[in-house]
């Protein structure tokens, strides 16, 4: 048998008697790791053992320090019979090696037998006084890049061995709380005379000179800091709720469908300007629109924010089995191919021509022209050339010059889409995207229709009092 204890936080008070006693009746005693206040005691009592510190300078991780340990007590068990393996804390909180223990004397149907102990979590809510009935978290160093802070409750982080783990803990917590954040800095929580808790802002916390393998921290439930997702999804429930806002409670789906194509507008506008406040300010505006609509389908019972976020998770992952699963993928050409061939099957897309109706309707007409024009493109429906083209502007243009002076305006209206589409075609060979080139175009135009204004009143003129020639002369002038 594999038995499995635990030393308790580090005061002598804290191991139990049928630690003790246990420990005393065998002779073939393991410890994880001889830096623990009580090793000491088992030192001062004549009990011999064996401790696993070598392997933390022999491995490169700690997951390969961690398994080891497992495969080497398995195998001593097979030599010696009954072990003790003995590890700081509680063997069941957030003690690795023993996890992977557990699971290997599972597969190999060796028994254990596990006897509790006082662990640090019990030591530090007693410190700090907490009562884990508010709620409590519990992180391993280690594995903080794996977890999702929450303000909402407390949170106690162990393992904070260096201050080089410090620095990797601070960073993660970062990017939920503020920098300023009161947190308790505890080290040897429980241990007499040595027990040291302080509060410490969070951006402190890799600069402390005592951290060590004793040391873990708390973060208390702070409602007030960094607002979050859930924030968001709290405020909008409210605008939407029975005191809420009377013009947000009124909206629905097609009353505010066109807000997030505006907003989604004003991101690119952002992104173009370069301006990092602007597009922090634009996305949080798309994103409450993403919220927004989420919030009336839960009041109507269709869907909620979770069902949007779960769909674009599982999106994701099955269009890129390059990288969530065992298909390879060396160019992002590639990609595109596997992500549209992915796509036509999830939609039950059956021809070419479902393809290119699958092209929202509601893209403004230059983006969409574009896509239908790649789509086609892909199956060999296109120019050899650019000058095929640029061919096809001139006769499209010559078609709009048959018609526009007549009164069918169907058929004007039919000639001057062509010449647009036609028009788009060259962009798309000439890699331009239409919609930029436009907007240059009318950027250009407006900072000319102004150079013409501040001229006319300089010259004491009104720019609706001149003569088409005059104002030309200066829009020839603005050129310059």
């Amino acid at each position: 048998m594999i038995n499995v204890v635990g030393l308790g936080p580090g005061s002598l008070e804290a191991l139990t008697i049928g630690t003790v006693q246990l420990i005393k009746k065998n002779t073939n005693i393991f410890l994880r790791t001889e830096k623990h206040p009580t090793v000491k005691f088992l030192r001062d009592e004549g009990i011999n053992f064996f401790t696993y510190d070598n392997e933390y300078e022999n491995s490169e991780s700690f997951d390969e320090v961690y398994n080891s340990i497992a495969e080497d007590l398995l195998s001593q068990h097979e030599k010696l019979g009954d072990i003790v393996y003995a590890v700081p804390g509680h063997p069941l909180v957030a003690e690795k090696s023993v996890d992977l223990l557990l699971s290997l004397c599972k597969e190999k149907s060796i028994k254990v037998n596990i006897l509790p102990a006082v662990s640090f979590i019990d030591a530090v809510m007693e410190a700090l006084e907490i009562d884990p009935i508010d709620g409590i978290k519990v992180i391993d160093a280690f594995d903080i890049k794996n977890q999702i802070m929450d303000k909402r409750i407390g949170t106690i982080i162990t393992q904070v061995y260096n201050n080089f783990i410090a620095s990797e803990v601070k960073l993660s917590l970062l990017d939920y709380y503020s920098d300023d954040t009161e947190i308790y800095f505890v080290r040897s929580a429980g241990i007499k005379d040595s027990e040291n808790i302080r509060k410490i802002p969070l951006y402190k916390l890799d600069r402390q000179q005592d951290i060590d393998y004793l040391t873990s921290i708390y973060i208390p439930k702070d409602l007030d800091n960094n607002k979050d997702f859930y924030d968001l999804v709290k405020i909008i429930d409210i605008l939407r709720g029975e005191n809420g806002c009377p013009w947000d409670k009124e909206q629905d789906h097609d009353s505010i469908k066109r807000d997030i194509i505006e907003e989604s507008y004003e991101v690119l506008e952002a992104i173009d300007k370069k301006d990092e406040d602007m597009i922090i300010e634009e996305l949080g505006d798309v994103l409450f629109q993403v919220m927004f609509h989420s919030q009336i389908g839960k009041e109507e019972g269709y869907f909620n924010i979770n069902d949007v976020i779960g769909n674009i998770c599982n999106k994701m992952i099955n269009r890129h089995p390059h990288v969530f699963g065992d298909e390879i993928a060396d160019s992002s050409e590639t990609v595109v191919e596997r992500w549209d061939k992915i796509k036509i099957k999830e939609q039950k897309l059956i021809s070419y021509t479902d393809v290119l109706k699958h092209i929202a309707i509601s893209l403004p007409a230059l983006i969409r022209a574009e896509k239908v024009q790649k789509k086609a493109s892909k199956i060999g429906f296109d120019w050899q050339k650019v000058e095929g083209a640029m061919d096809k502007i001139l006769e499209e243009l010559n078609e709009v010059k048959k018609v526009y002076k007549g009164s069918n305006r169907d058929k004007i209206t039919e000639e001057v889409g062509d010449l647009l589409f036609s028009v788009v075609n060259v962009s798309r060979f000439l890699d331009i995207d239409p919609e930029n080139a436009l907007n240059y175009t009318i950027d250009k135009f407006i900072r000319r229709f102004e150079f013409m204004e501040l001229k006319a009143k300089e010259m004491n003129n009104d720019l609706k009092n001149m003569t088409f020639n005059e104002m030309n002369e200066l829009w020839n002038k603005s050129k310059i």
